[in-house]
């Protein structure tokens, strides 16, 4: 008799995790905690404004819990119309698609846009779902080198003249650095390649009022751009969407298989994301504030002898001796009640581990130099001396 534990690799590699420090654990949020919080996405600190919360409510209690089913089926309501149209208006777009996630979004444009056979152009530092996304496309894919615009262009004149798509997050969401968009955009309109942008971490931070990288960089809208975003970041609320040529979003529709086979959007997050465009619209102030919060926090902790990279965005990152260094670097700050990020392989791609930073536009300026201070106080020997 067969008695072999048929799951006994997962303890042989739960040790592997364990000697390398890289073991990561689920720790409920509670109600109350007394903690500064500069490890969420919460951009605009717009999770618990009360004109944000109030349309979460209200959208639960008029349209339910949840959305029923598919976008395609019964998942669909008036609400997330509004929502897409609002997204569009906002950012430029013809028009958009709402999703259940970010995540989601990148995935069903990546799969719907290609075809085996077409050529998916990729930057090494791009996000996990990105990635995931080229693997189930069943594309041909190249991995380019991180930010490298010729390299870009090579692996496009390398492939001829076949139908191609180039991918990249519009702010890197390890060190916070954005990508050359201007320089990818004509790239692309000059070998007839279509150019995707997962604007998840630029939306409500760069550009006009908020409006996004594509913004900033003058591509929004264009005929051979698309961007994905996510609503959980800047919008404080849940979800993703994919922005684009209304018949790029119509083929998207009939495609992509995240959208086609996944449950609407809750009503309650489409309500909350909508007031906060709304807001984002009345306020377009937040998004300075935010960059300022940003850049003050890496000014100020260079000047402890840190090593941080300049933010281009709202992601401050702050290099770690190693991975089990940057664990207790993290776990410090929260026993002295701050909550930083802690990045580690296999999530960061050169394998340097980092505590990263997330601005928010409702830090005040004590809080930032408290937060400094607490960083600096509790960091490793050897964290001045992290690899640049």
């Amino acid at each position: 008799m067969i008695t072999q534990d048929p799951f006994g690799w997962i303890d042989e590699e739960s040790l592997d995790r364990e000697r390398m420090g890289l073991t990561r654990t689920l720790r409920p949020r509670a109600l109350d905690t007394d903690l500064l919080d500069l490890a969420g996405n919460d951009y605009l600190g717009l999770t618990r404004h009360p004109e944000v919360t109030g349309a979460a409510a209200s959208a639960a209690r008029r349209w339910g819990a949840g959305a029923t089913g598919s976008r395609l089926v019964t998942g669909s309501t008036e609400l997330h119309a509004e929502l897409e149209g609002a997204l569009a208006s906002f950012c430029g777009f013809e028009a958009a698609l709402v999703l259940s996630s970010g995540y989601a979004a990148n995935l069903a444009a990546l799969t719907a846009l290609t075809a085996s056979g077409s050529l998916l152009v990729s930057d090494a530092g791009n996000h996990a779902s990105i990635v995931d996304g080229c693997r189930l496309s069943r594309a041909r894919t190249a991995i380019v080198p991180h930010a490298d615009p010729r390299a870009v262009r090579m692996a496009l004149e390398a492939y001829g003249d076949g139908r191609a798509l180039v991918v990249t997050d519009a702010v890197f969401s390890v060190d916070g650095d954005a990508a050359p968009l201007v320089d990818l955009a004509e790239i692309c309109r000059s070998r007839g390649a279509a150019l995707l942008v997962d604007d998840a971490h630029g939306f409500g931070v760069l550009g006009a009022g908020g409006r996004g990288a594509l913004n900033a960089a003058g591509i929004a809208g264009e005929r051979g751009v698309v961007a994905t975003l996510t609503l959980s970041k800047a919008l404080g609320s849940q979800g993703g969407a994919v922005l684009g040529p209304a018949d790029v979003i119509a083929h998207l529709i009939n495609t992509a298989r995240t959208f086609i086979f996944d449950t609407g959007l809750a009503p309650a997050a489409a309500g909350a994301a909508l007031a906060s465009v709304r807001l984002l619209e009345r306020t377009p102030e937040l998004a300075g504030r935010v960059r300022t919060v940003a850049e003050t926090l890496h000014r100020l902790l260079t000047a402890r002898g840190l090593t941080a990279v300049r933010p281009d965005a709202a992601v401050v990152s702050i290099k770690a001796p190693s991975p089990r260094s940057a664990v207790e670097w993290a776990a410090e700050c929260r026993r002295a009640g701050l909550a930083v990020g802690c990045f580690r392989p296999p999530s960061v791609p050169d394998g340097v581990s980092r505590i990263r930073l997330t601005a928010r536009a409702d830090l005040t300026d004590e809080q930032i130099a408290w937060a400094v201070d607490t960083i600096a106080r509790t960091a490793p020997l050897r964290a001045r001396d992290a690899v640049s």
